[in-house]
């Protein structure tokens, strides 16, 4: 079970500032929008955070393109908004940390070849819940989240939707604990993400065959053994070699339940 409370209350309470600037190409007036500045969770998702941005920048543009999906771009690259924004910045900046982060926002041309559809915050509420149900198979053979009722689902979303930590928490903490006699889960809900983007999943242990708890450095060598110096970055921190694989479950996951590790 979670019980650095100080570790997961300071994972809760990151952010990013960040800088969001309308495509040059789509400014339809003479005067120039300011840009529209913001502090938002780490641990939150795009589409849970862009509300007021997106009124700010409207009034800008033609009035034709005013219902299209707005989407973010980061020197170019499309961010995708089912990932949670630490991750992306991790992944995007984390070896050439800039702040605040400088995003571009579009209101035509959405590339349908990179990024999902999210007409509302509803579909981002279906895709987190899908990834928490994921990962409690991987740890629990999916016996938490069946387990549990609908007000508990909801309250899940609503405690990260609205930055809740202790109603996160509540319920959070039943898909942290550790069931049965093994004391670790059945296996590590992990992502792992080269620069480029391209995610390696495995299945991974949280135990060595002896019994022993597995730490990160022996994970790398099982998925990295032909590279050397390999480090692992999440939450704006490299991660400790010898950090056992069940406690950064535990402490270091996104609310979706998963690690998601950035190759630095």
């Amino acid at each position: 079970m979670a019980n650095d409370r100080e570790v997961l209350r300071e994972i809760w309470d990151g952010k990013l500032p960040i800088c969001f600037q309308l495509d040059q190409e789509e400014i339809m007036e003479i005067q120039q929008p300011d840009p529209f500045y913001v502090m938002v969770p780490r641990l939150s998702y795009f589409p849970l955070v862009t509300d007021k941005m997106k009124r700010h920048f409207l009034r800008f543009i033609s009035q034709e393109n005013a219902d299209n999906e707005m989407w973010l771009d980061y020197n170019g690259q499309p961010l995708k908004w089912h990932y949670p924004i630490g991750f992306l910045y991790d992944l995007y900046c984390g070896n050439d940390p800039q702040l605040p982060w400088m995003l571009t926002v579009h209101f035509t041309k959405f590339p349908e070849d990179i990024l999902l559809h999210c007409p509302n915050k509803d579909v981002v509420e279906a895709h987190y819940m899908s990834t928490v149900k994921e990962a409690d198979v991987l740890k629990h053979r999916g016996q938490v989240m069946s387990t549990m009722q609908k007000k508990d689902h909801n309250q899940l979303w609503l405690g990260l939707q609205n930055d809740k930590f202790d109603q996160f928490w509540a319920i959070n903490r039943r898909l942290m604990e550790s069931h049965g006699d093994n004391e670790g889960f059945k296996h590590i809900p992990i992502r792992i993400y080269a620069d480029d983007g391209v995610c390696n999943q495995r299945l991974v242990n949280p135990k060595n065959t002896d019994g022993s708890r597995k730490v990160l450095q022996q994970m790398i060598n099982e998925i990295y053994p032909e590279r050397i110096n390999v480090k692992l970055k999440t939450h704006g921190i490299v991660l400790p070699l010898d950090t056992p694989l069940q406690w950064l479950s535990e402490h270091m996951s996104y609310p979706d339940n998963f690690l998601h590790l950035c190759l630095c």
